[in-house]
């Protein structure tokens, strides 16, 4: 791998480019473009362009390229795996797939009421995981560690590291109150991280200016509206995500600010001191004040998408989270009061927290399902997955991980403290999580068992198409000798690359159990909240029995699910391997710009979306050339990106190649806003040609389902044969594999369908006959859609971003 190269400022009018975008999981330069020797053209160690050696001034040189394009490979691959740190972006699982329930919404014709109210649930619904995980943390902390068992001697004599807080030492820690507001120190570091790695993510991510010669650009026409995605504010999130950001930094400190002046202000109030009473009554009011800020902060405002926006609202991204942050230092103050007769007992009432919590997250999906039928009956698709309910769907399973994770760190935690103790049915030295974390636990199982009915029924089903699919794969290979073992294969191999398309029934179903199963948990654990510890006591000895032993094995699930978060985040931390597998998961949820939760990972194509757009604009105006960008599986989805934020003028001159490609089958269905029928049929009017190749037999890409536009062919090509050879042949003597989801250039057709999109471009333009380098310099200036004057834009700074 070779340092940058600046490219070469003459060049020929007549040169045709094939820029290559890899898919998830990503590659290496070397092996997109088939050669050792690679030279990288512009870009950095995170994204860059990359051609082989000996093509880097391919332009001086058209005559080599007569019977092809110039082959360059842009690699994005290290914007979701590159280093061991991201991989701890597992833990933040919860707040990336309430994000992606933002964009599931359904398209809209006129109805903007209800646009606006489905962002605004979305944002009030992540911002409860905010307070869910903090609660948990504060739940670990501050109840199971510093108020019960470091209240009680039997857990805190075998914990040395509780000892100087133990309450048989009477100690200066030894108070309730003291403990508390030191342990509230853990919740808040975590809270503090959380903001820091948003910060720290928005810096090399949503910094980056958007693809725009002319910074805000003109505002969208009302007459001519562009699809979403290509508008010019699409991609620069700045604006909501530092609002959405002291936001969520405000929540979490009030929540541990509300857990340590709860305790305290109860006890005042319950000893009778007037003076401590009152201050207790201000502090809470306080909070509650607090709290109604932070959802006005979050309501009041959601994406700018029709122009670049580049303010920030200073008083907000500032004084909230500080302001927050300086009202938890009060409430540990106040906590810190010396109460020489207070004694810790039991367990906090951090029940009640949790269940507001589970009884809002319940709420808002619902409300958010209300709206998503609404949009979807004013414009119905009917590929629209779970007829238009994706996004609640999402949401709901993003409450399930996120209370997945909360109820299995304090389960975890909680056992490990109890000693001898059953997790969740008490027996030890302390009383243990709050009992919905138990019934939480209890309908695990039931839920296990529920999700087998959906598998067997797919199971079956897949083994019968796999059956009715074999007569279909020999007539595709008439003339063959029928192999009865390689027909089974490959038509088996269609039948499961067709469970992907059944995918939204078993969400759905998951998610409705899910609903169900919650709303069941919360009603037990109000129901039978004075018995902490243990859901079931008092019943029927049976039921007691079955009921006792599912709370059982749910609590080692529960506790489980969390431990294997953190053993996958361990080993992708030290296994480029598993960090790459990982990284998998970021590619396809991490596309889309945080516009719901700002502690989500960061996305990805706010670098990787202007890369390509600077790229394709800069060079087509420098060259005059014809240019074919050419996108497998997520890397298409880039690529459509892109070419969305072109001008109109480049995008005449760029063509489209998509395989693999999930632009319908996934996104098409999930997202249908922004990539339904409406959005990919603009593309295909807008861009110059358009070819997608897909094969039966691909698990995630499939056909784009355009009908033909007037004078424009078809954009799918009928379905490529796989394997490419049936059996055995001359040229073909040992079999061929199957392929799938990829290797598509190792079909004939690739390179067929190539040149016929580049020769249906128009020819390349002529370009002034002398040009300078300070004329390059000049151009390069003006960012894309300035025509010529792009010269020196290709090796400049700002094509990485």
């Amino acid at each position: 791998m070779h340092p940058a190269t600046p490219e070469p400022a003459h060049t020929s009018p007549g040169a045709a480019l094939e820029l290559l975008v890899h898919g998830v999981g990503g590659t290496t330069p070397a092996e997109m473009l088939d050669d050792p020797r690679t030279v990288r053209m512009t870009g950095d160690e995170t994204a860059a362009m990359y051609r082989r050696t000996a093509d880097r001034e391919a332009e001086k040189q058209p005559e080599r390229f007569r019977d092809g394009p110039v082959p360059e490979a842009y690699t994005w691959c290290n914007l979701t795996s590159g280093n061991g740190s991201r991989a701890l972006w597992l833990l933040l699982l919860p707040f990336m797939v309430a994000n992606l329930a933002h964009w599931m919404r359904p398209p809209a014709e006129r109805r903007r009421g209800t646009v606006r109210l489905y962002g605004v649930l979305v944002r009030l619904l992540a911002l409860t995981l905010t307070v869910l995980l903090t609660a948990a943390a504060c739940e670990v902390a501050l109840d199971l560690a510093a108020w019960q068992c470091a209240g009680s001697a039997a857990c805190a004599r075998d914990r040395s590291w509780l000892g100087f807080m133990s309450a048989t030492r009477d100690g200066w820690w030894s108070q309730p109150g003291r403990r508390l507001a030191l342990a509230a120190l853990v919740p808040a570091a975590l809270v503090g991280l959380l903001w820091y790695l948003s910060n720290r993510t928005w810096s090399a991510y949503e910094a980056q200016r958007p693809p725009r010669g002319d910074g805000d650009g003109p505002a969208e026409p009302a007459h001519r509206p562009r699809p979403a995605l290509g508008r010019p504010g699409f991609w620069y999130g700045r604006r909501l995500v530092a609002r959405l950001r002291a936001a969520h930094t405000a929540a979490g400190f009030l929540t541990v600010a509300a857990a340590v002046a709860g305790a305290a202000a109860r006890h005042d109030r319950g000893a009778g001191g007037t003076t401590r009473a009152v201050i207790g009554w201000a502090l809470e009011g306080t909070l509650v004040v607090g709290g109604v800020v932070v959802l006005w902060v979050v309501c009041r405002r959601g994406r700018s998408e029709r122009r670049v926006d580049d303010r920030i609202d200073r008083v907000v991204v500032t004084a909230l989270p500080g302001s927050a942050l300086a009202l938890l230092a009060l409430t540990a103050l106040y906590a810190g009061w010396s109460r020489p007769g207070w004694q810790s007992a039991g367990a906090l009432p951090g029940d009640v927290a949790f269940r507001v919590i589970a009884l809002a997250q319940g709420s808002l999906v619902l409300a958010l399902g209300v709206a998503a039928l609404r949009l979807h009956r004013g414009a119905p698709y009917p590929r629209t997955v779970v007829h238009g309910l994706g996004g609640p769907v999402v949401a709901m399973l993003a409450c399930a991980l996120g209370g997945v994770m909360a109820g299995g760190i304090a389960q975890r935690v909680a056992d490990w403290l109890d000693g001898p103790g059953t997790p969740g049915m008490g027996g030890g030295p302390i009383v243990g999580p709050p009992v919905l974390l138990s019934w939480q636990a209890s309908v695990i199982p039931v839920l296990l068992l529920l999700l087998l009915v959906p598998a067997l029924v797919l199971a079956v089903r897949t083994a019968l198409a796999a059956r009715r699919l074999a007569p279909v794969v020999e007539a595709e290979y008439e003339g063959e000798e029928p192999d009865p073992v390689r027909t089974r294969r490959i038509a088996a191999t269609r039948a499961r690359a067709a469970l992907t398309d059944a995918a939204p029934v078993v969400v759905g179903i998951v998610s409705g159990a899910t609903l169900l199963l919650g709303a069941g948990a919360v009603a037990g654990a109000w129901v039978t909240g004075q018995v902490p510890g243990r859901a079931f006591a008092g019943k029927h000895p049976f039921v007691e029995g079955v009921a006792g032993s599912a709370q059982a094995l749910g609590s080692w699930l529960i506790g489980f699910g969390f431990i294997l978060f953190v053993t996958w985040g361990r080993r992708a931390y030290k296994d480029a391997s598993a960090r790459r597998t990982i990284g998998i998961l970021w590619d396809v949820g991490t596309f889309w710009p945080r516009a719901a939760h700002p502690f989500a990972p960061p996305c990805y194509a706010e670098r990787a979306v202007p890369d390509l757009a600077w790229r394709m604009s800069s060079w087509t105006g420098r060259t005059g050339g014809r240019l074919v960008i050419s996108g497998h599986s997520q890397g298409s989805v880039l690529a459509a990106a892109a070419v969305w934020q072109l001008p109109e003028g480049t995008r005449r001159r760029v063509a489209l190649l998509t395989y693999g490609s999930p632009l319908e089958r996934l996104y098409g269905r999930w997202f249908p806003a922004y990539f339904g029928p409406g959005p990919l049929g603009a593309l295909h009017r807008d861009v110059h040609c358009w070819r997608n190749l897909w094969r039966h037999t691909d698990p995630i890409g499939g056909p784009v389902r355009l009908p033909p536009e007037a004078g424009k062919p078809e954009v799918d090509h009928r379905a490529l044969r796989d394997p490419v050879v049936y059996g055995r042949t001359h040229d073909h003597p040992l079999p061929e594999p199957i392929l799938g989801h990829g290797d598509y250039q190792a079909d004939p057709v690739f390179a067929k369908e190539r040149t016929v999109l580049l020769d249906r471009l128009p020819p390349a333009l002529p370009l002034p006959a002398q040009r300078t380098t300070a004329d390059a310099r000049d151009g390069s200036r003006d960012g894309p859609g300035s025509g010529a004057r792009d010269a020196g834009q290709g090796s400049s700074g700002r094509s990485s971003g």
